[in-house]
């Protein structure tokens, strides 16, 4: 039995402020009409905010690591970076959330609550110090997903993609769990800094060997990395436009913790091996990320698809095993997922009762209607192309570094090679909107609600700015890693 210990309570203050919130806003919802909803939604904003305060002001001091319950729960400078962003991106997609499901009805309580339960669940995810916390967090996050994917019970799409992802979800989940019964097997420990430890004195190498198989590919599903995607093409395109924006951003930040977290913390003797799986894996998105984007109609599904070619990206800053690697993984990973929520955003913004605004036809001739979102969604686009100044263009630089400092040369010309494919499908979107007549020349109607068209420009903005200032992000993920 592990005993307790009082200062445990403190170190995951933030994961306890952000239930119980949770928790108050399950029951004052109860009690609310349905035309009241906006209560619902500015507490969830607002638990949110709080959380990322006592996020703040509980970080440790620099290189620190604090550990609760007998080393389960790790708070260091890498989990408070991670729950920072995966805090903003949640919030984000709230923002975005509101005019777009109170449009279809499904601007209900049960929305908010997943969301938030499934950010409980990212948070506990990215402190893991132990396989059962890593697999706790983990289904926190996979159950409210398939639940939100699922939330428009009228929409056959939709069922289908919940559907698909329950079952690929619930695999993944399988061999996860597998792999890490074969490492606790071999090691006799669920402690990951144990299990590295432990690693060289096992007598039968084979089960770890069989165990960092079956985690990698859990891992990979989770991140969307091909051949392991099937899922997300679906989802994206299944899914209402805000749990794409919701699933498309926070979880990534999440899986990236929880592939830190397994394989350096907890297999990191085993580098030699899991660096060229991953290589592989990043090769393999890279290249289906990019030419399967190129066929696309539907942008939701092209946007997919270029997610699974910025999963190989980022995989890139982790061939080398090394810390400066790992932050150049974690500032891509901030920078897609900050990018994909301006993006995910403005396709809600522009979406109405009985239009979805999914097609990429559906952006011809936007320059001409609304030229503000027009130049927004253009940022967007540049910046997950990776042209310069924006923020995603340093994003690429740096992880292409880490790789040929690793001596990957061959993977960093393979990824360039592929991100001058990806070109073709961003700037298609481009065109549409700057070159392609529109079908009316009428304004587009947008909502009414100003706190998502201003935080949507702010986070369209932001790309800008942290393109040309980028440099105070960096050393933060510098400083984490100890860099």
């Amino acid at each position: 039995m592990i005993p307790f210990n009082p200062a445990d309570l403190i170190t995951i203050l933030p994961e306890l402020v952000l239930l119980g919130t949770t928790c108050a806003i399950l029951l004052i919802d109860l009690f609310i009409k349905p035309s009241q909803r906006n209560i619902t939604h500015w507490l969830s904003i607002a638990a949110i905010a709080l959380t990322s305060f006592f996020v703040w002001r509980g970080a440790p001091e620099l290189g620190q690591v604090v550990t609760a319950f007998n080393g389960m729960f790790k708070h260091d400078g890498i989990s408070v970076v991670l729950k920072q962003f995966v805090l903003l991106t949640s919030g984000l997609s709230l923002f975005y959330a509101r005019n777009y499901m109170r449009d279809r009805k499904l601007l209900i309580g049960e929305f908010y609550l997943l969301i938030l339960f499934a950010t409980i669940g990212m948070m506990l995810l990215v402190s893991a110090g132990s396989l059962i916390t890593a697999y706790l967090g983990l289904e926190l996050l996979a159950l409210s997903s398939y639940a939100l994917v699922a939330l428009n019970r009228d929409s056959a799409i939709s069922a289908e993609a919940a559907i698909k992802y329950f079952v690929l979800g619930a695999l993944a989940s399988g061999l996860l769990l597998y792999g890490m019964s074969m490492i606790y097997g071999a090691t006799g420990t669920l402690d990951l800094v144990a299990i590295s430890g432990l690693i060289g004195q096992v007598e039968h190498p084979g089960w770890l060997a069989i165990g960092l198989v079956f985690i990698v590919s859990g891992v990979a599903f989770k991140l969307g990395a091909a051949p392991f995607h099937m899922w997300l093409p679906d989802v994206y395109h299944g899914a209402p436009t805000p749990v794409t924006v919701f699933i498309g951003s926070a979880p990534k930040i999440a899986a990236f913790g929880l592939l830190y977290r397994l394989l350096e913390d907890g297999l990191g003797p085993m580098s030699e091996h899991w660096t060229l799986m991953l290589a592989i894996l990043s090769v393999f998105s890279l290249a289906v990320g990019n030419v399967f984007a190129i066929a696309q109609s539907n942008l939701k599904r092209l946007l997919a698809y270029s997610t699974i070619s910025h999963i190989g990206f980022m995989l890139l800053g982790f061939v080398g095993a090394s810390p400066a690697g790992y932050s150049a993984a974690m500032f891509y990973i901030i920078s897609y997922t900050m990018t994909a929520t301006v993006a995910f955003g403005i396709i809600a913004l522009l979406a109405r009762a009985g239009f979805e605004c999914e097609e990429i036809d559906d952006f011809k001739g936007l320059n001409q209607r609304s030229p503000w979102y027009a130049g927004i969604m253009a940022i967007s686009m540049f910046s997950l192309a990776g042209i310069p100044p924006l923020f995603g263009f340093f994003a690429k630089l740096l992880v292409l570094n880490a790789a040929i400092d690793a001596g990957f040369l061959w993977l960093a010309i393979v990824a360039i090679i592929f991100a001058i494919i990806g070109l073709y499908y961003y700037l298609r979107v481009v065109k549409v909107m700057y070159f392609d007549p529109a079908a009316d020349d009428a304004p587009v109607p947008l909502p009414s609600d100003l706190p998502m068209r201003w935080v949507i420009s702010l986070n369209g903005l932001a790309l800008i700015v942290l393109g040309i200032a980028w440099g105070p992000l960096i050393d933060w993920c510098n400083r984490a890693f100890g860099v």
